[in-house]
């Protein structure tokens, strides 16, 4: 069978190996993209997307509920699951099938199988109609993760249930127990609460969200303490007890002190770990640790030609960090001189209610780092569109180096929020300080306002509140 060759090959058709794919056809390459299930990835069919489009529904079911404080009527609220879940797929699968457009449109070769990497420069591809065997003297892995299983703890797709089990879910859960507070797990604990679920999260830190600022992580978890969640921190589920037709018992373990609790429905959101098995990377050198590879700062594996990106190469496990990546490994491999990815400037994102955003250092990383700072906050409740919104639970923090005036971190918890950190994000970009955001005129009425008078609360000229 002859090999085709190609100028990039890339491996895994997510949010980043799809845009790396689109690049590297701009800039003139011929590219060939290799994906085993479906266009789109693991983000766009069973992850970021779908997750957002259940989270909709289960605000405007909140919204509804809320109905008499705005002056309206509904009568009859509920909610279908399955119909909900039907919305979902669909929004998947419209967005797949743009990726497929997109492919065509930027004349990218697309193989769908299983990629191995034989030999540097070289990938086999196992599709269902045989073997492909392609060449290239640029290979790039963009394969992603997966949800971690613990022993004990693994999904069955019954009574307990992975990301996918629950965004395909075909029950309501009664009395639900989500163990893991990070995005994933917090996202799908607000998701079934606010249908109704009797909700339980289990974090093993001493706190719930223990990568976000610890000031906005506790806001948080006055507010889903508030919605009705119980939240149990420095907990271990050391095991499931699985009855069928029944439920789950789980062991619990806190302290030194044990105990059970019994729930229809777990879900296990413990973390991710990088899709490296059967590519043949040990044999080429490829150095991988912890489950994912080790890359520079623009990439690099330190095997010639070959690079990884996204969810493979380790966090911030963020589809927004993997197209970043896409793009710059595309210019470089075609002659360009992109800067590198800084870390320090990625926002991350959660999407619960009330939902969470932040960038840059947090207050605690900013002290262990030996800065001097200044800390500006501003509530929600100081501000005439959340107000009006109904939204008056929140707030926006934000962290600056006393002596020089540099954005070091901006964190926010409320309405919107996700939407608003992008503000920040520019400006850590553009290297702003605070004279800069001082002096920036910002539209009223919006929540927008209150990024500015968080800004001016660190130099004590705060103005609403």
């Amino acid at each position: 069978m002859a090999v085709q060759t190609f100028d990039m090959i890339v491996i895994g058709a997510g949010p980043g190996g799809y845009v790396a794919a689109i690049r590297g056809a701009q800039l003139g390459m011929k590219v060939a993209i290799v994906e085993r299930e479906a266009l789109g990835g693991i983000c766009l069919n069973w992850g970021c997307i779908p997750t957002k489009a259940l989270l909709r529904s289960a605000e405007v079911f909140h919204l509804m509920q809320r109905a008499k404080e705005f002056g309206l009527r509904a009568e009859g609220i509920g909610f279908d699951l399955a119909e909900v879940v039907k919305r979902s797929r669909g929004v998947a699968r419209q967005l797949s099938s743009g990726i497929g457009h997109l492919m065509k449109k930027n004349r990218i070769t697309v193989f769908m199988g299983t990629a191995t990497i034989p030999d540097r420069g070289k990938v086999t591809v196992r599709t269902g109609k045989g073997q492909e065997d392609l060449a290239a003297p640029s290979i790039v892995l963009a394969t992603g993760a997966r949800g971690r299983e613990l022993p004990g703890l693994e999904p069955d797709g019954d009574l307990v249930w992975g990301y996918r089990d629950a965004l395909v879910a075909t029950r309501m859960p009664k009395k639900l127990l989500v163990i893991g507070s990070g995005a994933i797990g917090i996202e799908f604990a607000s998701f079934f609460n606010t249908l109704g679920a009797e909700t339980t999260v289990v974090e093993v830190m001493d706190r719930l969200l223990p990568v976000e600022d610890a000031e906005i992580a506790a806001f948080a978890r006055k507010q889903f303490v508030k919605q009705g969640m119980t939240i149990l921190e420095k907990t271990h589920v050391k095991t499931l007890d699985r009855v069928p037709g029944k439920g789950v018992i789980a062991h619990l373990e806190s302290a030194g002190k044990t105990g059970t609790a019994e729930f229809d429905t777990v879900i296990s959101a413990v973390g991710i770990i990088g899709n490296v098995e059967g590519l043949g990377l040990e044999a080429l050198g490829v150095k991988i640790e912890r489950s994912h590879v080790v890359t520079d700062a623009f990439c690099r594996t330190g095997v010639e030609g070959l690079y990884a990106i996204g969810d493979i190469a380790g966090a911030p496990w963020l589809a927004h960090k993997a197209s970043h990546e896409g793009v710059m490994v595309a210019e470089l491999i075609g002659g360009g001189h992109p800067q590198p990815i800084r870390p320090g400037s990625i926002p991350g994102c959660t999407y619960c209610q009330p939902q969470i955003a932040s960038v840059g250092l947090t207050e605690a990383g900013a002290k262990e780092a030996g800065l001097e700072i200044r800390v500006g906050r501003f509530p929600f409740i100081g501000n005439g569109k959340a107000i009006a919104l109904g939204e008056p639970e929140g707030l926006v923090k934000t962290i600056f180096d006393a002596r020089t005036g540099e954005l070091l971190g901006a964190h926010m918890v409320g309405a919107e929020v996700t939407e608003l950190i992008q503000g920040y994000v520019i400006g850590r970009t553009l290297e702003t300080t605070d004279a800069e955001l001082i002096e920036t005129v910002f539209p009223h009425p919006t929540l927008s306002e209150m990024m500015h008078e968080s800004v001016l609360d660190a130099y004590g000229r705060a103005l609403h509140f």
